[in-house]
């Protein structure tokens, strides 16, 4: 299996899923590793002269001002992580725990942190071991970075608290000790170096992220199967209607439809049936460009903020110098990471009006209530349209923006902050919401084409994906379990299923 090799520079979104989810290897590179032994004989060096450097020296927030003996800069790091330990509510997921300490490690790769090298390979080594952190999600104000979740992280590589390994919760001291990885003794600037950064954010935003991409296709493609179900009026995905706007997210998801769309007969041109679509159909390259558009804005930003340094103090070996600063605060992923989730949740509501119109006998173009046979006896999709509804009303309120609060700690030394994890936690839970919003428009929308007798007339890239679906859901003909059918359309999105068979068909799903 392939590295992923780790410079500090140029780590990737692909490379976070490929070390989160599918577990490849990771290795610091000659040019890292020298820079971190570096950065490490500057801070050895203002130990060894006593010089003044916030969290070398001295104690942390409030505790600038305590000067910190040479003898108890160990039992300084130790306290700092045991003391800074305050996360609470459910763990995080393993691919999230995995992203937070790959960041971390890159971050240190650059060589501003004053770490030693043996501690930054503990992380790489308990990565590539299959040792996970349980870090409890709930905790951190998202300046002077994830402070609390990244404590949690680190208490294995001391052989303090509990971990995943081997699909177990295990006491951390035994896992390291039968994975054969030695237990690391913090000394000066490390604890504070491996817990003063926006990781946690950063990672959960960006695995968020990654399949805010994929959501994105995913939303084309249930568009166009809408469109083949209703008749729709392929005129609105006009090419000229993106060139006299230009904005890129319109002339994306114009082109994406139109491809999935090319040589269906099932829909129309205007005036054929009907002048014009309601907002849900004809509206949707300017909606989806919109959620588009700021999607790719928040991949600018979360590949930036891979390969940052946000330690404080930041090291200099160039001139020996540790500047105190900001670079810790989230600012700059909390705003990403609200907008992030403000598109997602645009993605949903705008297919639950697609859903809606398919289901109600007065927008549906002739479909049966609520696409069932014999209705009255059935009830078919209606409460798959109420569970739609909900999740997108659930999406408003976690729209709300986290970055707009902020509260002061540290005895008002930390008086603003970003709560930038927040707004991560908040994306993810609303990616979520939204994936399950596109699998019932999916679901309903096959449905649709089958009581049309319209399957034969689907264009090659929606009949690619109607024939997945159909793989794993049958026409619904009587009244059965719909929370079955909703997840079986939910792991083919997952699972990369539905977007392969499109593009196979078609070619590329742009975003």
């Amino acid at each position: 299996m392939d590295k992923v090799i780790l410079n500090g520079n140029d780590l990737t979104l692909q490379e976070l899923i490929d070390v989160t989810r599918k577990h490849k290897p990771v290795e610091l590179s000659e040019e890292a590793t020298a820079r971190i032994v570096a950065s490490r004989e500057v801070v050895d060096k203002f130990v060894k002269e006593q010089k003044v450097v916030y969290g070398v020296t001295t104690g942390f927030g409030k505790f600038s001002e305590v000067m910190i003996k040479e003898e108890e800069t160990k039992t300084l790091q130790k306290n700092l992580i045991m003391s800074h330990s305050c996360g609470v509510g459910e763990p995080l997921k393993e691919e999230y725990a995995r992203g937070i300490m790959l960041l971390r490690a890159n971050a240190l790769a650059k060589g501003y942190s004053g770490i030693r090298i043996e501690t930054v390979e503990t992380i790489l080594k308990m990565l590539n071991a299959g040792i996970t952190p349980i870090i409890p999600e709930k905790g951190s104000l998202g300046a002077s970075g994830d402070l609390a979740p990244l404590s949690h992280m680190v208490q294995p590589m001391l052989g303090l608290g509990e971990c995943y390994y081997k699909g177990e919760v295990r006491k951390s001291v035994d896992a390291m000790k039968e994975a054969g990885i030695e237990i690391v003794e913090l000394t000066s600037k490390e604890g504070l170096a491996l817990i003063n950064g926006t990781q946690v954010m950063t990672s959960i935003g960006g695995i968020t992220l990654y399949d805010a991409l994929n959501i994105s296709k995913i939303s084309d493609i249930a568009d166009s199967l809408t469109m083949e179900a209703l008749g729709g009026i392929i005129d609105a995905y006009d090419e000229r209607i993106a060139m006299v706007r230009k904005h890129k997210g319109l002339e994306t998801t114009s082109k994406n439809v139109r491809k999935l769309l090319e040589g269906s007969q099932n829909i129309t041109r205007q005036g054929d049936v009907r002048v014009q679509d309601a907002y849900s159909l004809r509206c949707v390259p300017q909606v989806h460009a919109g959620c588009k558009d700021a999607i790719n804005f928040v991949r600018d930003k979360v590949e930036i903020e891979m390969n940052s340094v946000t330690d404080n103090p930041i090291i200099f070996p160039e001139d020996e110098k540790a500047i105190s600063a900001g670079n810790f605060h989230g600012e700059p992923m909390a705003l990403p990471f609200d907008f992030l989730g403000i598109a997602l949740a645009e993605l949903a509501d705008i297919s639950e009006r697609r859903l809606e119109k398919m289901v109600n006998p007065a927008l549906n173009h002739g479909l049966p209530a609520f696409l069932c046979l014999n209705g009255g006896v059935n009830s078919g999709f209606m409460i798959v349209q109420y569970s739609a509804a909900s999740l997108v009303s659930e999406n408003k309120v976690l729209s709300h923006p986290a970055s707009v609060d902020s509260i002061p700690s540290s005895a008002n030394q930390e008086d603003h902050v970003s709560m930038g994890t927040i707004a991560a936690r908040k994306a993810r839970d609303i990616a979520f919401n939204t994936r399950k919003v596109l699998a019932m428009e999916i679901l309903a929308a096959c449905q649709a084409i089958d009581l049309n007798n319209s399957k034969d007339k689907l264009a090659k890239g929606t009949r690619a994906v109607y024939d997945e679906v159909r793989k794993v859901v049958t026409f619904n003909e009587v009244d059965r379990i719909m929370n079955y059918d909703i997840e079986a359309v939910d792991k083919l999105i997952v699972d990369g299923i539905l977007i392969k068979a499109a593009e196979d068909a078609v070619g590329t799903i742009e975003v």
